[in-house]
């Protein structure tokens, strides 16, 4: 008998030995804390991811998710400044930031927070959209509406542990029955702009038409008159020329005969090949032969 004892006793405390040590020993994860109770008192919270140890029936452990977590509000309604009806559908990205506050403020119940953001972000979605207006909140669902929300609602959620990291609107909208007459006045605002833009552009390229016109006008007033003087010049210069040229009585009858000639060529081209011309004429005297005598007279 004392020879069983010897072999039963040490099987027996070595099993109640794993199995206090197996009550004792924790494993945090990498998404969670790990909170430790003692008597439903918190005495420890574990963040570190990894294996440690709590007094065994004495301390228990439970976890809480230390990821980020996303909540999706219900559909609601809302009412802009200008008394418009809108449809917003949001939702909410928020974490765990301090264990022991979450713990003490919301029971470290997942549920209970869910419907604390609920309650917070719904009243400050709809006091932000009342304070404005229609055009204003369609404008704003590229991010501007959703700054606002976060703006109002603070700090509010510190006192309970919470971290919210982002407030989206994933569709503000009209109700459906408002669609339409919005869009076709909006639709009719915009044309009337654009009509507008486009009356400054048609006004802006008359005025530049205009001036260029002008300018035209100027440039070739002036080339005409520059044309002018030059052409003056030109026959100014052509005359001294010819001046100079036949500044004696016989080059002077030289040209007068030949322009006699060039005058003759002119009136005989085409079909009419007969030339009327007076006998004291530069070419009469020519054929009669006077013209020979003037000149060595």
């Amino acid at each position: 008998m004392k020879k069983a004892l010897k072999i039963i006793l040490p099987a027996i405390l070595i099993l109640a030995a794993v199995i206090v040590l197996a009550g004792g020993l924790v494993t945090t994860k990498q998404n969670e804390y790990t909170i430790i109770r003692q008597f439903g008192a918190v005495v420890d919270i574990r963040d570190t991811p990894g294996l440690s140890f709590k007094l065994p029936f004495v301390q228990s452990k439970s976890t809480l998710p230390k990821t980020e977590m996303l909540y999706d509000l219900a559909v609601s309604d809302v009412i802009t400044s200008d008394k418009k009806s809108m449809v917003a559908d949001s939702f909410v990205l928020w974490r765990i930031s301090d264990p022991l506050k979450f713990i003490q403020s919301l029971s470290g119940s997942v549920s209970n927070a869910e419907y604390r953001i609920d309650t917070v972000v719904y009243n400050s979605l709809k006091t932000v959209i009342s304070s404005m207006r229609q055009e204003e909140v369609i404008s704003g669902r590229d991010g501007e509406l959703a700054a606002k929300i976060m703006q109002n609602v603070g700090t509010t959620f510190d006192a309970y542990g919470i971290e919210v990291l982002a407030i989206e609107t994933k569709r503000i909208d009209l109700p459906d029955e408002n669609k339409s007459a919005v869009y076709e006045r909006m639709i009719s605002e915009r044309g009337n702009i654009a009509a507008s833009f486009a009356a400054e552009g048609d006004a802006e390229a008359k005025q530049i038409r205009n001036e260029a016109d002008k300018a035209v006008q100027i440039t070739l007033s002036q080339a005409r008159s520059e044309a002018e003087r030059i052409k003056a010049e030109g026959e100014a210069e052509y005359m001294r020329i010819l001046s100079a040229v036949y500044d004696t009585q016989e080059e002077a009858d030289f040209y007068e005969f030949m322009r006699a000639l060039d005058m003759a060529q002119s009136a005989l081209s085409g079909g009419n090949k007969t030339l009327v011309i007076s006998s004291d004429s530069p070419i009469a005297q020519i054929f009669t032969g006077s013209w020979a005598e003037t000149s060595e007279e």
